[in-house]
């Protein structure tokens, strides 16, 4: 993948990747520069999970190359029909809303009689890809053998991807340590 900036307050930037055919792919990436995202007064927190069809773990992968994704690159948003709760045209609304700054926390359902799930990590968006679906993050390393996973309550967080939520939510606090 190379990148090309052409200066410091560069919102959008040209990504070329090599598709499986070997032909070369430009998409679109909505950044924002260190100084944006720390001036951003209002920032967005949001949950997703990184397990594939309930036993495809892609949390490894995800925090080994920076991102967290949801679809297949090549899907496409689906039209608007009124669809409601968890839904994929759902997330992928909600996925259109995340900005470079925001936060993101994994999750993994522990217990859906129990409504709990444990946070497994933590990061800050630092671009969003719309063209492949994809959030570029930094992972803050946040579970260790001196700090374990967190467990917190589950409050309906059961699809791929939820939010945005505010900081001043008590939950959200709990999740983020914010």
């Amino acid at each position: 993948m190379s990148l090309s900036f052409v200066g410091p307050l560069q919102k959008v930037r040209s990504v070329q990747s090599l598709s499986s055919s070997g032909r070369h792919i430009e998409c679109r990436l909505f950044e924002a520069t260190q100084l944006e995202i720390n001036m951003s007064e209002t920032r967005n927190y949001w949950l997703a999970g990184a397990m594939f069809g309930g036993n495809d773990d892609k949390l490894p992968e995800f925090i080994e190359r920076g991102y967290w994704y949801c679809w297949e690159k090549n899907a496409e948003k689906t039209a608007s029909s009124g669809a409601q709760g968890n839904s994929v045209e759902v997330q992928q609304d909600r996925f259109t809303k995340i900005r470079p700054g925001d936060r993101l926390a994994i999750k993994k359902i522990m217990s859906i009689a129990d409504q709990k799930m444990e946070i497994r990590a933590i990061g800050i968006i630092k671009a969003v890809d719309f063209d492949e679906w994809r959030v570029y993050v930094n992972w803050l390393p946040i579970i260790s053998p001196e700090f374990p996973a967190r467990i917190v309550d589950l409050k309906g967080v059961v699809s791929s991807l939820h939010g945005p939520y505010q900081q001043s939510d008590p939950w959200i606090q709990e999740i983020f340590c914010a």
